[in-house]
């Protein structure tokens, strides 16, 4: 991965390496006090700061900013744009890559026009939504059991909107829940895709292209029509097939959690306490 940052070294506390995460990565890293420089490359990095604040001093692509860096500060370089930190402590950064050609994707999708997005350096942003997203992928590198591909795959979309809207200033279209729906047709496709698939990975993109559209616009009108974000819905599923299996079939737990599409048995377990208010044990069986 190119834009890491060099001297002094830094240690990984958690990374989405080997996950299987297609739109971004992630790293939580601390580093030590002194000199960081992030050399220019071909992927966009957000850094969050975490941890307690820390008296900065920044040059990214001819910016220079001094000051305190907060938890929520989130610094943002472009590919092929160089910076240079000094920290008088260490700190904890959230480190996100993206592919520009994410933006790009997003961008056409919500029918931006590219050449008019002007990503630049910036140091110290504050951003509720890019906030919560960090958190978000924070909480699900540092979990036992990590979320479906399909959960990253809508936080990445959602920061490459975020981003978009903040460099054009924030007027990008958005549509209400009374907004644009799916047919009776896309929507009864995509959900019988989701059901014959339960027990796979499923990825926005994949769902996008069984309902015909782009993975921006699917969230949007999957919302529309059923009233339930995508991932929110396939997890659901995945919970309510695994009741049904649990009641009806002598199969064991574990079995039951890989065909609903668990991660393993605990996961299934947390999964029902926290959406049904029962675990898998506390479900009646058949007897065999």
């Amino acid at each position: 991965m190119n834009n890491f940052l060099s001297e002094p070294k830094r240690d990984v506390l958690f990374s989405s390496a080997g996950r299987n995460w297609n739109s971004l990565e992630a790293d939580l890293v601390q580093i030590p006090a002194g000199q960081a420089q992030a050399q220019s490359g071909e992927l966009h990095v957000l850094g969050m700061h975490f941890g307690p604040p820390v008296n900065a001093d920044c040059l990214v692509g001819g910016s220079r900013r001094r000051g305190v860096q907060k938890p929520g500060d989130i610094d943002f370089i472009p590919a092929g744009v160089d910076g240079i930190w000094e920290d008088d402590a260490a700190c904890q950064i959230l480190r996100l890559t993206l592919r520009p050609t994410l933006i790009d994707q997003v961008a056409q999708e919500l029918r931006r026009d590219i050449h008019k997005i002007d990503l630049v350096p910036r140091l110290q942003l504050r951003d509720a939504r890019i906030e919560a997203i960090g958190w978000a992928i924070k909480a699900d590198l540092e979990a036992d059991t990590p979320s479906d591909p399909l959960y990253i795959d809508l936080l990445a979309n959602a920061l490459a909107v975020r981003l978009i809207e903040i460099a054009t200033l924030g007027k990008a279209r958005t549509h209400a829940e009374s907004g644009p729906k799916m047919s009776t047709r896309q929507l009864r496709i995509l959900i019988e895709f989701i059901e014959t698939n339960l027990d796979q990975k499923l990825h926005l993109a994949d769902l996008a292209s069984v309902a015909g559209v782009s993975s921006t616009r699917l969230k949007s009108l999957f919302r529309n029509s059923t009233g339930t974000p995508v991932h929110q819905y396939v997890i659901r599923r995945r919970v309510e097939y695994a009741r049904a299996l649990i009641a009806t079939t002598t199969m064991p737990a574990s079995q039951i959690a890989l065909a609903a599409g668990f991660a393993h048995q605990s996961h299934m377990a947390t999964t029902m306490r926290r959406l049904l208010g029962q675990t898998p044990g506390e479900i009646g069986r058949p007897t065999a």
